[in-house]
């Protein structure tokens, strides 16, 4: 099972165990990581679990899809690596990813 480390505008990490096809979002919610609340339940349709992909992941976890594109456009403080942590579903492949909150979130 991959590990991932959320990391908090803050500072504060949190590693977690991420099981395979788990969302980011489900498997922030299912550990209680501040930042992350997916209001819409997962449906890239409100932008609360918005996180950076860090840098050294980005092009292993991938672009959002145009639908969360459009999503993102509402997120204060998008960037270039920004995705919804709803649409990042874990391979077994990603032991050690790395996603940060935007300070917005919290």
């Amino acid at each position: 099972m991959p590990k991932v480390t959320y990391i908090e505008a803050s500072g504060a990490e949190h590693f977690v165990d991420a099981p395979t096809g788990l969302s980011a979002m489900e498997v922030a919610i299912d550990n209680s990581i501040p930042g992350i609340d997916g209001d819409c339940g997962g449906q890239a349709a409100c932008a609360t679990c918005h996180v950076f992909v860090d840098e050294a992941w980005s092009e292993e976890v991938g672009g959002p899809s145009a639908h969360e594109a459009q999503m993102l456009e509402l997120a204060e403080g998008a960037q270039q690596n920004s995705r919804l942590a709803c649409q990042i579903n874990f391979r077994s492949d990603w032991d050690g990813l790395v996603l940060r909150m935007p300070a917005a979130q919290f």
